[in-house]
């Protein structure tokens, strides 16, 4: 599909510049940048924040290119201290914050960070990494919350503890710098930072992202489909060391002077609505599997939650069943545009327009980009044929950092291989069918799990559904739906068997789950997508 003409970036070019500096030098400096829980910082302040957190990094001796490893919750002090790397040239590494002791030792290693900044609750998950195994981390900064502690916010509640010697203050770090700073002299093509990929198994691959790939997205997507403005006001459950949630929350809004409503706690239900009718946010960022924990969530007094400020839902991480959707705007009237983007390409690149939703499918190309669908020789397929999705995006990393074949066979010229299974309509909309290495044969058919999915949470008793390949008696692959109720109902004989029934009603009879089994939960990822890996290794001990 033929794209959009290129976006004119000059030789000199740095993203902090082009998302922070600029709103002050066009004296927008009184706007709200961000908003925290109870807490609002200006264009004028962030501006400020992010020149004394690059002079900070300077006179740590961190030099153009080298890596600042980001352990953070989401505050205003993740936004500086992001473009405050960014703006003398250094490449911030923002990571999960949900990982363990182990993950964060092999990042500090593979990333050769000398400088690590850290949320004060989250400090412990270093100091539990004996310093003989980290090569060449030097300095560590801590956070300290001034904002009360609360039970609504499970990072803090063990946040008060011991601090090594030899850690510094981030209050007093970045006090004693000015809040003056020229950016330093980059390129559109220079590194600007890293988001370690969520992969499924192994350790994560670290995508290093270019200073030009922000800008990209926020026009194409933001701005272009999205239609964007300072008026607007955006909240993503999604968080900031999530490439979706960093586009949502940080250099979206930041683009067209917007503001930003940020939450560092967990994204209960309960706290989602209450952020919402709270903050009024005007843009709502979300992915399926909390789109579904909201529809399950009421208050006792039977009042419903006011959703009256939400122009449009947005949901990304995996595909949105139609069921979802539809119950979702019939309750709120909340349209969700859903939409597929990945961590190499930064951010969306097929997503559903506006008004020109299709229920169940990813949308339309986003003008820019382009997609082709190959089957397994490398052929294109026909409209309907699921076969291999690819994207040519001028917002792609540059490369997985040293892991050279693994590049080789993810990145081919332009193109990037998602390991997406896709098919599109004749109407030019893309329809997800499931990963690679996630798609069943049965009876000599490929079967999609999503198929499956989509029609069992079509059902009233249904929450959530997930469909995996068993082997059978005869060790040929069958369907096997891992399902979680609604109200924290409890599954029976009789419930697995209706289910069944449910979907031989709607699909043809191969396709049908051989077996229903019954979840408290499903196993995500921090970024709350399904390991369907995790399910696969249970039902391979049975």
């Amino acid at each position: 599909m033929n794209a959009g003409a290129p976006i004119p970036f000059p030789d000199e070019f740095n993203a902090a510049a082009y998302f922070i500096d600029r709103h002050v030098q066009e004296e927008r400096s009184d706007k709200i940048a961000i908003e925290c829980e109870g807490l609002c910082v200006t264009y004028r302040q962030l501006y400020e924040g992010v020149n004394r957190v690059g002079n900070g990094l300077r006179k740590l001796g961190v030099r153009i290119e080298e890596r600042v490893f980001l352990l953070l919750l989401d505050t205003p002090e993740f936004a500086a201290i992001f473009f405050g790397a960014i703006k003398i040239g250094a490449i911030p590494v923002p990571v999960n914050t949900l990982l363990k002791p182990a993950d964060y030792q092999y990042m500090l290693n593979n990333s050769r960070a000398r400088v690590a900044i850290v949320s004060d609750s989250l400090y412990p998950q270093l100091q539990a990494i004996p310093k003989s195994r980290l090569h060449y981390l030097e300095h560590v900064i801590v956070i300290q919350s001034e904002r009360p502690k609360g039970d609504h916010d499970a990072h803090r509640s063990d946040s008060d503890h011991h601090h090594a010697p030899g850690t510094l203050c981030f209050n007093q770090f970045i006090a004693e710098n000015s809040p003056e700073l020229d950016p330093e002299p980059t390129s559109k093509d220079d590194a600007a930072f890293w988001l370690y990929s969520s992969g499924s198994t192994g350790f994560p691959k670290a995508c290093v992202h270019l200073q030009h790939d922000m800008v990209v997205c926020a026009d194409r997507y933001a701005k272009a489909i999205l239609n964007m403005t300072e008026q607007d006001r955006c909240f993503s459950v999604a968080k900031l060391f999530f490439a979706y949630g960093l586009g949502n929350a940080l250099y979206f809004p930041l683009a067209v002077c917007a503001t930003s409503i940020l939450w560092p706690g967990p994204p209960k239900p309960q706290y989602v609505f209450e952020l919402i009718e709270c903050h009024r946010p005007t843009l709502f960022f979300s992915v399926p599997s909390n789109y579904a924990a909201l529809l399950a969530h009421h208050r006792e007094d039977g009042r419903e939650f006011d959703l009256s400020s939400v122009r449009y839902g947005v949901s990304a991480g995996e595909a949105l069943p139609a069921a979802i959707f539809h119950r979702f705007k019939e309750r709120f009237g909340v349209e969700i545009l859903d939409a597929i983007g990945s961590t190499e390409v930064l951010h969306m690149f097929i997503a559903n327009r506006p008004g020109a939703v299709r229920p169940g499918s990813s949308g339309q190309i986003i003008p820019g980009y382009e997609t082709k669908i190959l089957d397994e020789n490398g052929e294109p397929v026909k409209a309907g044929v699921i076969g291999n999705l690819l994207v040519k995006a001028d917002s792609t990393c540059a490369l997985y950092w040293n892991q050279h074949e693994k590049t080789k066979d993810t990145l081919e010229g332009h193109w990037v291989r998602t390991g997406d299974k896709y098919r599109q309509d004749e109407d030019g909309y893309f329809w997800y069918a499931g990963r690679s290495d996630d798609m069943l044969k049965v009876s000599g058919v490929w079967v999609s799990p999503v198929e499956i999915e989509s029609v069992l949470v079509e059902h009233p008793a249904v929450q959530e559904a997930a469909v995996v390949g068993r082997k059978d008696r005869d060790e040929l692959i069958k369907p096997v739906a891992c399902v979680v109720l609604r109200d924290g109902e409890t599954g029976t004989p009789e419930l697995a068997q209706t289910l069944e029934e449910f979907v031989m009603s709607r699909l043809p009879i191969f396709k049908r789950p051989r077996w229903i089994e019954f979840f408290s939960e499903l196993p995500k990822t921090a970024t709350g997508k399904l390991q369907r890996f995790k399910l696969r290794q249970r039902f391979e001990h049975l």
